[in-house]
This record gives structure tokens, sequence and C-alpha cells, in this order.
């Protein structure tokens, strides 16, 4: 891709998966993987820092004899994730509207 994956789009990525459901570290790259270039190396830290801003909490549960963290959204987090998905509909209209000569009304 060759736009600039901004600190901000992926939070709200990350914060938009686990919205539909808790996830693990490894499917959360997975599903962020569909629409962008990220690794788990990158990952990691942004889910640190979501949790340390209260965003995420984490549990752990056992799979095939070995315990996988999960990670779930608190109640800021689905605020801060509505807050995203409306600046996100505004950025995108706006950047439509240049990029496809939209109409300046709509």
């Amino acid at each position: 891709m060759v736009f600039q994956l901004g600190s901000a789009l992926l939070d709200a990525c990350v914060l938009a998966i686990l919205q539909k459901e808790d996830a693990y570290g490894y499917k959360l790259t997975q599903e962020a993987k569909k629409v962008m270039n990220v690794s788990e190396s990158t990952l990691y830290p942004v889910l640190r820092r979501l949790m340390k801003e209260g965003y995420l909490e984490t549990y752990d549960q056992e799979y095939q004899g070995r315990n996988r963290r999960y990670y779930r959204l608190t109640d800021s987090g689905r605020v801060k994730c509505q807050y995203y998905l409306a600046e996100w509909d505004l950025f995108s209209k706006n950047v439509d509207s240049i990029l496809k000569g939209g109409n300046e009304n709509d």
C-alpha cells in the first residue's frame, strides 16, 4: 500500500477489530493484515499502549495446553472506537471529495 499508516489509524483498526470480538495477538495481526501491512512486532507495542491508556484489558484462556492472552475493549475503548469511526467517516468523505471530485455540498 502506498499510503502511510499513522498511529491513529492503526489504533482505530485494532479497536474496531476488538469491537467485533475479543482476540489474541496473532489473530489481531492477521485481521489487520487484511487491510494494512503490519507485523506482530508492530502490533504488540500498540496493544500495550492502548492497555496503558485504559482502552483494552486482557485475560488468559487455555488453548491446547497453553495460555493465550486475549484482548478486549473496555468501556472507554468502546467510546474511543466510536470516536475514531466518526472521525474516519468525516475524513474519508473529505478525501473522497478531493480524489473522486465529489460535490462540495455532499
